[in-house]
């Protein structure tokens, strides 16, 4: 359900209203706008004995509509209390004993800081531990501002530089596509170190970026404006026989070196893209499409906050086509999710990815 309230009091009786069995896990996704007291809220769920994770995003989806105020709400059946994994900001991350292998093949959310610094760390050490046991769906919080701040809750707290990980007992069939296209390249990330990329092709990395996007868009490209355009213009990790992995330039560093969300692996190599709504709505549509099936107990998206600057008032169309492609059947399967900064799914049977400017449905079922 979506309740626009932003009082936490009000927050704790919807939920304690709400139907729950034994092992049931409230999630809770909060638009960033006027937030509620998260810690009131934290000790009213508490108090009423209530079992929840979630955090703050950009935006939160309903329906065919976003949010940038309010909360979406969902009772989930869970294997076990939501894991809180914090130190996500070092890269001596200790990840917590997690339930034995489950005899299905169940869902993991995975909510992380989309602002901390070792996102790619702190996935390939949980793909070490559970592998394919599970299939992931998830994405990263925080503020549109880019202004880091505790940004995720359970029992436990409200946090940054963090993770959560909730089992929850329904597998899933997932959709994941951007529709954003190669303009240039390969490029080698030739001097990169986690989320920022110094140099491409050996040489200054602003400098090759910038002829790049300036001769495509006829737009000056400055450390002023840079964001504006290059929200445009992502890079593109390439895979073969896959989609490319997307990397969002945020900014240039006093260095002019380009922040990225999520990490650049050194000597990758990249691609430059560019992004027509027409082929980023159809995309959507076609996660839609591979996230449905029969009996979906819930649908749960996770859709790029970049992807609503980029769209606007087209951005609209992208969920009609998401709830369209689902062919929504009640209540329970009404879409519902994030704006995220960054989204975290299984790619296929081997890999477990962070992805950006990417939406990412997930039709989970019994």
């Amino acid at each position: 359900m979506y309740s626009p309230t932003t009082n936490a009091e009000e927050l704790v009786e919807i939920v304690c209203r709400m139907k729950r069995k034994d092992g049931d896990v409230a999630l809770i996704l909060l638009g960033e706008k006027d937030m509620p007291d998260v810690e009131q809220m934290i000790s009213g769920l508490n108090k009423n004995g209530v079992d929840f994770f979630g955090g703050m995003f950009p935006g939160v989806i309903y329906d065919d509509r976003k949010y940038e105020q309010g909360a979406v709400i969902k009772v989930l059946p869970a294997l076990n209390s939501p894991y809180l994994i914090n130190g996500l900001d070092t890269d001596r991350i200790e990840l917590p004993d997690f339930i034995s292998q489950p005899d299905k093949k169940y869902t993991a959310m995975v909510l992380v800081d989309g602002l901390t610094s070792n996102i790619a760390l702190f996935l390939s050490q949980l793909f070490d531990c559970l592998g394919n046991s599970v299939h992931y769906f998830g994405g990263g919080a925080g503020s549109l501002s880019l202004k880091q701040q505790p940004c995720l809750f359970t029992k436990q707290g409200f946090v940054q530089d963090a993770a959560v990980v909730t089992f929850i007992k329904l597998e899933c069939n997932l959709g994941v596509s951007h529709g954003w296209k190669k303009l240039a390249g390969p490029i080698v990330a030739a001097r990169t170190c986690k989320n920022v990329v110094m140099e491409l092709d050996w040489k200054d990395a602003f400098e090759v970026y910038r002829e790049i996007v300036e001769n495509d868009s006829g737009c000056k490209l400055a450390v002023e404006n840079f964001y504006g355009t290059a929200m445009r213009y992502p890079f593109g990790i390439y895979k073969e026989g896959a989609e490319d992995i997307v990397r969002d330039p945020l900014m240039v560093n006093e260095k002019g070196e380009l922040v990225c969300v999520g990490e650049v692996p050194e000597n990758s190599l990249l691609n430059i893209l560019k992004g027509e709504p027409d082929s980023l709505i159809q995309a959507a549509a076609h996660a839609a499409k591979e996230a449905c099936g029969k009996g979906i107990h819930c649908n749960m998206v996770a859709d790029c906050i970049s992807r609503t600057l980029f769209l606007g008032d087209d951005f609209s169309r992208e969920l009609a086509a998401v709830k369209e492609n689902l062919a929504v059947v009640g209540d329970q399967a009404i879409p519902a999710g994030m704006l995220t900064l960054g989204e975290i799914a299984s790619y296929g049977e081997t890999f477990l990815e962070f992805f950006n400017k990417t939406i990412v449905v997930a039709g989970c079922y019994e």
